[in-house]
């Protein structure tokens, strides 16, 4: 599978398009050597051979303006931003990193990237984009990536499981944006009963209340957090690889009904029980048997009659300090159609509001959509310049 990002850069002055195009592949390729194994080869299930053969890269003209695209930002056109269509597919394509630049008539740019989850997760994802601008924009910030995991996390025995395969069917994803104002409003509700609620865990209530209101059957959350903070002791950012695990919060009842101060209490205890009970052994010869003895827990509160719902949260990730040396993006988003029921939190260029990319079945979304709840505290798809205006 591949995880797909596109951030998207008014017209600046300075270089023209065919300058700023030999910048971004020359630091691009300075950049790959540094991240060796992203120009290298998947063997098998297991090994990545750094091969150094090289990432796709493509370059398209747009015949329109920035302006024209994002005033309707839909997922049709902004798709068509991604280079060979891979976001969030499963292929058996030989690269591990498509990048593709876009450049509008205007004069401002959209650069996208997909990469294969075999290298890692979001976090490493915008850390690589990250040093790229860096390593273009001259700043001397880059940091060097660690890729040593195994000497921390030593494979034993820990089965390897199925890769997981995107059934895209007939889904549906949608934009809704959760600025501060309506944040505050959700906060408040959830702080008559529970201290400290953050916006992250407030809007992922929502959704999740909303969101398994469609089917009205047995419902899960599960909630995936980036690991490298939660170990004991904690990893630094640029370590690379997949670091990003789950918990299951609350299994729902057919026909139950979702108390959002309620529901947000229980997603606290359930992260402090993993944090406390699994995260403190992911370490040296524990975290395997760690691992199945959580993977097992999780298990008694699935079943085939329970829906899963996934929520992913990419905020505090630096994705609008990417500066290539034409300043820091407007609007940065991922692909459409993440994974049935899965809902992906990334942050407004302002920092304090949230933009939930929510995909679940057309026959769900329908009704998801037009939630009344919802829609009092999200707004549907705005125009993300108009946002900053």
């Amino acid at each position: 599978m591949y995880v797909p990002v596109v951030l998207f850069y008014n017209p600046a002055g300075g270089a023209c398009a065919v300058e700023k195009s030999n910048l971004l592949k020359k630091s691009l390729s300075e950049t790959l050597a540094l991240y060796y194994p992203f120009a290298g080869r998947v063997v098998d299930a297991e090994y990545i051979d750094c091969t150094d053969e090289g990432v796709t890269y493509l370059e398209a003209k747009i015949h329109a303006k920035l302006s024209e695209v994002l005033r309707n930002p839909d997922n049709e056109t902004l798709d068509l931003l991604f280079a060979d269509n891979l976001q969030w597919e499963d292929t058996n394509l030989s690269t591990l990193l498509a990048v593709q630049v876009s450049y509008f008539e205007c004069g401002g740019m959209a650069i996208s990237m997909c990469m294969s989850h075999k290298l890692g997760d979001a976090a490493t994802l915008i850390t690589f984009i990250k040093d790229w601008s860096a390593m273009a924009s001259n700043s001397g910030e880059h940091v060097i990536p660690l890729f040593d995991l195994t000497s921390m996390f030593p494979q034993d025995d820990l089965p390897i499981g199925k890769e997981h395969v995107n059934d895209k069917g007939k889904l549906a994803t949608r934009r809704f944006v959760f600025d501060a104002l309506k944040i505050a409003a959700l906060k408040a509700i959830v702080a008559q009963k529970v201290q400290n609620p953050t916006r992250v865990e407030v809007v992922t209530a929502l959704l999740f209340k909303c969101a398994s209101s469609t089917s009205g059957g047995r419902a899960v959350l599960c909630q995936n957090i980036n690991l490298r903070s939660r170990l004991v002791p904690p990893l630094p950012e640029n370590f690379v690889g997949n670091l990003a695990w789950f918990f299951p919060v609350s299994k729902l009842e057919e026909d139950g009904e979702i108390e959002l101060p309620g529901f947000v209490g229980q997603m606290k205890e359930a992260l402090a029980e993993f944090c406390n009970t699994y995260a403190s052994k992911f370490r040296g010869k524990e975290w395997c048997l760690s691992i199945k003895q959580h993977g097992e827990k999780a298990k008694e509160l699935y079943g085939s009659d329970t829906a899963k719902y996934i929520c992913s949260s990419w905020c505090r990730l630096p994705i609008y300090e990417v500066d290539f040396g034409w300043g820091k993006p407007v609007w940065a988003r991922i692909g459409s159609r993440a994974g049935k029921n899965v809902s992906i939190l990334m942050d407004t260029r302002s920092g304090d509001g949230i933009e939930a990319f929510v995909t679940l079945e057309e026959q769900d979304m329908a009704k998801f959509e037009r939630n009344e709840e919802l829609l009092a505290f999200a707004t549907y798809n705005p125009n993300p310049i108009e946002e900053l205006s």
